[in-house]
């Protein structure tokens, strides 16, 4: 009986030959990952044990992104604490204001993630490195702590959904469109503690970006990761922004799924999730009654990337933000940013009415840069859209690709591109 990729991953990693799931093994880690948010709690916790220092101060990367620059007295306490820790143990991959940017679109960009590694972070969304074929996954503060104590974890090998996917996506249909559909079709729970494995020939036809969208949400499935096979797309990424050695692993032949399953891109549309759960999904053109909002957002680890902001200013340009409705775009690093600059973008976004936010979740988690008040609505590109999770209890989230946050920005209601003639 073979192994799938996470599988082979996970078995190198803890020096052994074969794992099979369900298994519990110890794993040596690559990176140990944390945010102003989660990394205080590490911080304290790894006070409290007879280390001196991390275990490798190149391979644990703390990225000041939720509440910067600082919202309030809290936040700024936090991130001094975290600045102060990173200064203590000359931590190398310490990232603030001005360096800084969403975790998930920053340490890939930096090449501190590359094929075959295993990486955990102290952020739920940290399964999106799987997207260049290595093994990442969520974790609590507390594993945190003890992985940049002690450069290991211990990780139940987990059994493993195979999704082959088929055919090209249309025009304006994108990888949100496609992990929208995916959670829809199976669940919230559906992927529980299992690997989603994307395979098939219409990988090709997915960008970088459209691959760091579907397995950042593969959480909001269940999932403990989501990964790629390594192709030449993702062998050019990381050659262009890693120096670091990557380590290709194949699925055998004889690997073993749970369940199987195949997805014809040619055939999906624009999807969107409804309230209050990702899960909540319905294809735009099914509609049959406006759904009116009060604000679209454009940006986060999940969308914010150059592919994202490029595909919102096409929709954007020579149009307008309808009165009303505030549209927030958010680059998701500073590189991003300045090449949304040089490209003109930030002139189309701000000609159009919207704002231009430095790189923050902000939003996101209901932090800062976009509070909803009770009753309001939000088309937004980020995933998650549970009660309260971008304000008041009583306001909506609708999770949707750049193209319909950007059209519904431009109509006051969500729409597809198509409806302003593109």
């Amino acid at each position: 009986m073979g192994m799938t990729l996470t599988q082979k991953i996970l078995a190198a990693h803890a020096g052994l030959d074969k794992v099979e799931a369900g298994q519990l093994i110890e794993a040596d880690l690559d990176l140990v990952l944390g945010n102003d948010i989660t990394s205080p709690v590490a911080i304290h916790e790894m006070d409290k044990m007879t280390v001196d220092t991390v275990f490798d101060k190149d391979k644990v990367a703390l990225v000041m992104d939720h509440f910067i620059p600082n919202k309030d007295i809290k936040s700024a306490e936090h991130c001094k604490c975290v600045r102060e820790f990173a200064c203590r143990h000359e931590i190398t991959n310490y990232f603030d204001v001005g360096e800084m940017g969403i975790e998930h679109a920053l340490l890939p960009e930096k090449g501190l993630t590359v094929a075959g590694d295993v990486i955990i972070g102290a952020d739920s969304h940290t399964c999106t490195y799987g997207a260049l074929g290595a093994f990442s996954t969520g974790v609590g503060s507390t594993d945190m702590a003890a992985g940049m104590a002690t450069g290991k974890a211990w990780f139940k090998v987990p059994s493993a959904i195979k999704f082959n996917l088929v055919g090209k996506p249309a025009k304006w249909v994108s990888g949100k469109d496609v992990i929208l559909h995916i959670i829809g079709m199976i669940g919230v729970d559906g992927a529980l503690y299992k690997s989603m494995e994307f395979v098939g020939e219409g990988i090709q036809h997915l960008s970088m970006d459209d691959r760091f969208t579907i397995a950042n949400m593969a959480i909001e499935a269940g999932g403990k990761n989501g990964i790629f096979p390594v192709d030449d797309l993702a062998v050019a990424y990381m050659k262009e922004h890693s120096m670091r050695p990557y380590t290709v692993y194949e699925a055998d032949e004889d690997a073993v799924y749970e369940e199987e399953y195949t997805i014809d891109l040619s055939t999906l549309k624009s999807t969107v999730s409804f309230p209050h759960l990702p899960s909540n999904t319905r294809v735009v053109e099914d509609l049959t009654e406006d759904v009116v909002i009060d604000q679209s957002v454009i940006g986060s680890c999940t969308n914010g990337r150059i592919d994202d902001l490029r595909c919102a200013a096409e929709i954007l340009k020579g149009r307008k933000v309808k009165k009303g409705v505030r549209c927030i775009v958010i680059p998701a690093t500073q590189k991003i940013y300045l090449e949304a600059m040089e490209e003109g973008l930030l002139k189309i976004f701000i000609e159009a009415g919207a704002v231009v936010s430095t790189p923050t979740c902000g939003p996101c988690l209901g932090g800062y840069m976009g509070i909803l008040a009770e009753g309001e609505r939000c088309i937004s590109t980020t995933n998650r859209n549970f009660v309260g999770r971008m304000g008041h209890v009583k306001s909506e989230v609708y999770l949707a690709s750049p193209a319909v946050a950007a059209a519904s920005a431009v109509t006051g209601k969500i729409s597809l591109p198509q409806e302003l003639g593109l």
